[in-house]
């Protein structure tokens, strides 16, 4: 009998020293990949402290679900767990490498945009990341070279509960520590980045999990009470029209040109001594078009179909995901459906299939008349990059469609070609690249500056059609092309040190607007995305004061110049605020907390909060303006009667 309690008691020994081995592997690699993969934004030796110990409870927890098993099902499920855990690190720190952000439970729905992105996904690729797979391929060897001797039996139940409890006990002291060091840590930021920093990567996965499930009941339980606060406050914080531009684009043609990945500072820059944009800076430098020099992209995790939701409905993107794959069911009162019913009609020009961020659904529910992707064009393998067909052909083989829409119309041509990681045949390039010794960064001048040229071409026809004389033209960047991963390479093309000061002014990007009979000239107002949608129609003559919008016009003498990004720090002509930190904004020094800047943080987090709750809720079915009809969605359908059998890509 004590031999048998002492075999028993070695079997035990023997599966929890396994486990053990399972953890402090998995711990270490998790932490290095904290330290060399995420800019966390490590502050103080606490911090380090919550960041070292934080993967241990994750660990220990999911790990010990296994023990739970008979005999050689407990050590395979140890592998088997460290195996999706290491996964989904793997993932984020991939997903990390390109949007300097955490995957959230939205962006899994955008997983079938992945088959455009293979260029993207192999150039994020780095030598080493076999290392992040390289303990499950070590608790592999030790169970199939039975280093470990495995015997059949299960593991006290009691001592499981121990390791349970511990796992529990290590979580609620690092969340003990977290609120003391971030009070309200769970409720006060909308910054994926404390939660991962505080509480670890696996503990925000079933955070945001939880926090999403909450998103989608908001839907269920939503009431046309819950519209009236939000429609009160747009009401009362509408910026009044300016007289000297309300209604001198009236009848006007809208074109909008959405340039990918273009920020504000490659206008005017000099590579060598060669502008790398020379045709959108001689724009800049127009009477024919007003310049929008402060003007930011709001973008969170949507990236371009957050873009292109704020310029649609003056509403912002998603904390999480984005609203073009999760909320494409809801009711919208967009740009497209209130021209529409002014005698409008509306179309999209997009190189790329209709399914990918979900468009051929949104516009839709959007009002868009047509869409013209990629069944429209030549995709032959000359003209095409992963995410679709180069902006000299795109552009060219658009005018056609252009001229098939009766005037006035409302349309939309989204670019492709200056899209991460830059590619471009040699052959294409007309300026070098840069010397930082970042690929992405100095192929991203080859690819602007094609992007450039591809706008030249198409503002020739522009003018020589006659349509540039009868439309508004708008121009604006849709998201950073260089993210703070590149700060680094950044800090050598600007030649200062790029910091997250820095980094946050680099979120400018050009907004230019051409209005026919109006000059022009430089803009300088603080201004955002949120803002295109009330411009735009003010510009036509359109009043907006019953629609919820959370955007200002620029061109209002009552525009709020207060911009707030996605994860709730916001930007004004005064102020930088940054994960609870004050700047001058023209000077960059740190500055103390004043009542200007706690109103400005009031405001920028109640745009946003009313703002998720009009998506999130659905509530625009419960409202509707006076002379305004909601769109239903079946009268729309874009079919190419014409194009052949097209694969899918």
């Amino acid at each position: 009998m004590n031999k048998l309690k002492k075999g028993q008691s070695l079997l035990r020994h023997k599966l929890i020293g396994f486990f053990l081995i399972a953890v402090v592997l998995f711990w270490i690699k998790t932490y290095i990949g904290y330290r060399v993969e995420f800019n966390l934004g490590i502050e103080s030796k606490m911090q380090e402290f919550l960041l070292f110990i934080n993967p241990v409870s994750s660990a220990m927890f999911i790990f010990g679900l296994a023990l739970l098993a008979r005999g050689k099902k407990a050590y395979k499920w140890i592998i088997g767990l460290n195996f999706v855990m290491s996964f989904l690190l793997y993932a984020n720190i991939m997903y990390y490498r390109f949007f300097s952000d955490f995957i959230t439970l939205p962006t899994l729905t955008q997983t079938k945009n992945a088959g455009d992105l293979g260029q993207s996904i192999t150039a994020l690729m780095n030598p080493y990341d076999f290392m992040y797979f390289l303990d499950t391929v070590i608790l592999l060897g030790l169970y199939l070279f039975k280093t470990v001797k495995v015997e059949t039996g299960r593991m006290n139940r009691r001592k499981v509960a121990v390791i349970f409890a511990c796992a529990v006990a290590i979580f609620s002291v690092n969340l003990g520590l977290a609120e003391q060091d971030r009070p309200q840590l769970l409720k006060k930021t909308f910054d994926r980045n404390y939660i991962v920093k505080y509480l670890g990567m696996y503990n925000y996965t079933v955070y945001d999990a939880i926090q999403n499930t909450k998103t989608y009941a908001q839907r269920a339980t939503a009431n046309s009470s819950d519209i009236a606060e939000v429609v009160n406050y747009t009401k009362a914080t509408t910026a009044s029209p300016n007289p000297e531009y309300f209604g001198k684009a009236e009848g006007k043609n809208i074109i909008y040109l959405h340039l990918e990945s273009i920020q504000n500072f490659i206008i005017d820059y000099k590579l060598n001594g060669e502008e790398v944009t020379p045709f959108l800076n001689s724009l800049s430098d127009s009477k024919d078009f007003m310049y929008f020099d402060n003007f930011f992209h709001q973008t969170g995790q949507g990236k371009t179909a957050d873009a292109e939701f704020m310029l649609e409905n003056s509403l912002f993107g998603l904390p999480q995901g984005a609203a073009f794959t999760t909320q494409s069911q809801n009711t919208f009162q967009s740009a497209p459906a209130i021209l529409g019913q002014k005698g409008y009609t509306s179309a999209v020009f997009h190189g790329n299939y209709k399914s990918f961020w979900n468009r051929d659904k949104m516009y839709k529910a959007l009002g868009f008349n047509q869409f013209f992707d990629a069944s429209y064009y030549d995709m032959n393998e000359d003209d095409v990059m992963n995410y679709g067909l180069k902006d000299k052909p795109f552009f060219e083989e658009s005018i056609p469609l252009i001229e098939s829409l009766e005037q006035p119309f409302y349309a939309k041509f989204i670019s492709l070609s200056n899209h991460f990681p830059y590619p471009l045949d040699q052959e294409e390039a007309t300026i070098e690249k840069h010397t930082t010794g970042d690929s992405s960064v100095d192929n991203y001048f080859q690819t602007a500056r094609y992007a450039d040229e591809a706008l030249e071409q198409f503002f020739n026809y522009l003018k020589e059609s006659g349509l540039y004389d009868n439309s508004v033209i708008i121009m604006y960047g849709d998201h950073y092309g260089i993210s703070d991963n590149h700060n680094a390479a950044m800090s050598q093309v600007l030649g200062k040190e790029v910091n997250k000061f820095e980094n946050t002014q680099l979120q400018r990007v050009p907004l230019l607007i051409h209005v026919p009979g109006v000059e022009g000239g430089d803009m300088h107002q603080y201004g955002g995305q949120i803002d295109l949608m009330p411009t735009m129609l003010h510009l036509l003559g359109v009043d907006t004061k019953d629609y919820v919008q959370f955007g200002s016009d620029l061109l209002s003498k009552e525009h709020r110049e207060v911009v707030p990004f996605r994860n709730g720090d916001f930007i004004t002509p005064n102020y930088t605020v940054l994960k609870g930190k004050n700047y001058d904004t023209n000077t960059g020094e740190l500055v103390e907390e004043n009542e200007e800047i706690i109103q400005d943080q009031k405001m920028a987090q109640t745009m946003l909060e009313f703002s998720d709750k009009v998506v999130n809720g659905d509530l625009l079915r419960f409202y509707t303006p006076n002379g305004f009809k909601p769109i239903d969605p079946a009268n729309y359908e874009y079919t190419n009667n014409e194009e052949e059998t097209v694969s899918e890509k």
